[in-house]
């Protein structure tokens, strides 16, 4: 396990999203959102904070290529759209090509007690879907294909991160497999990273970033957690940072998680390695 390869413009790393879209995400959390409106808005935060961290004085720089796959009742989904091309774009050319912009206000501080609401511009490139079945295993299928060509294109990168988000068993056979091979596929630097996440609106068992399957009492809980990776040090650092409870052998994987983990899976597997600023 090395994952210490330099991230810099001429070495950037590799973000794959896989979001489920069975209809079943239409579902509503407490909150009052759907959980497809939550993941697909946490998820364009997510990118547009990455786009972000990448913003110096010259431009946008080109640490991260990022690419999304989205699966339920179309089937499997591959890149974003707003003009991009190609299961993955560089985050220079997803910088330049949202959906659509929309204007947002967000609560804040007055520094004297109370809040007021600032108007921002919230860039989408994913847009919300629920329908159908859940063909994960194909959805991981296509992401195997994918990032062979990207590792075998960058051999001495940071390897590719890839974050599952689901909330329901596969319908097209037992993804195991597959996520399996995910895990094998490597550059000179690591093995890809895979990281699941199951959200539910029901109230049950829950589990963050355990480091054995003994405690999960489900069938569907201990297959995820299989398939997820174990935590490089330095990641794991951040998901202690978060107070999430971490122990040598911990998984990124969690069960059951509330609208809070879900922002924190997606913070913590976005953050790879400082990179280089050059």
């Amino acid at each position: 396990m090395s994952y210490s390869a330099e991230i810099s413009r001429d070495n950037p790393t590799c973000i794959l999203f896989i979001i489920d879209q069975s209809g079943s995400m239409a579902d509503v959390m407490p909150s009052g959102r759907s959980k497809a409106d939550f993941v697909a808005d946490v998820l364009n935060k997510t990118i547009y904070t990455l786009v972000t961290n990448c913003t110096k004085a010259d431009g946008v720089r080109s640490y991260f290529d990022i690419g999304v796959i989205g699966y339920g009742g179309q089937g499997v989904s591959v890149g974003l759209g707003g003009g991009l091309t190609g299961a993955i774009n560089s985050v220079v050319e997803i910088a330049d090509h949202p959906l659509r912009v929309e204007d947002r206000t967000r609560l804040e501080d007055d520094g004297a007690g109370g809040v007021f609401e600032r108007k921002v511009k919230f860039p989408v490139w994913f847009q919300p879907q629920a329908s159908g079945g859940t063909p994960m295993y194909q959805a991981l299928t296509q992401a195997a294909e994918v990032l062979v060509s990207w590792c075998d294109s960058h051999p001495g990168n940071y390897p590719p991160t890839i974050l599952h988000v689901t909330d329901g068993e596969a319908t097209d056979g037992n993804p195991e497999q597959i996520a399996d091979a995910l895990k094998q596929l490597s550059t000179n630097d690591g093995q890809c990273l895979l990281f699941n996440l199951h959200v539910s609106t029901k109230a049950g068992e829950s589990a963050a970033f355990p480091a054995s399957e003994s405690g999960l009492a489900e069938d569907f809980a201990r297959m995820l957690f299989r398939m997820s990776s174990s935590f490089p040090s330095h990641i794991a650092q951040l998901a202690a940072d978060k107070g999430y409870g971490v122990r040598d052998g911990s998984r990124g994987f969690i069960f059951n998680g509330d609208p809070k983990d879900i922002v924190n899976f997606f913070d913590i597997g976005t953050r790879p390695r400082l990179t280089a600023d050059r």
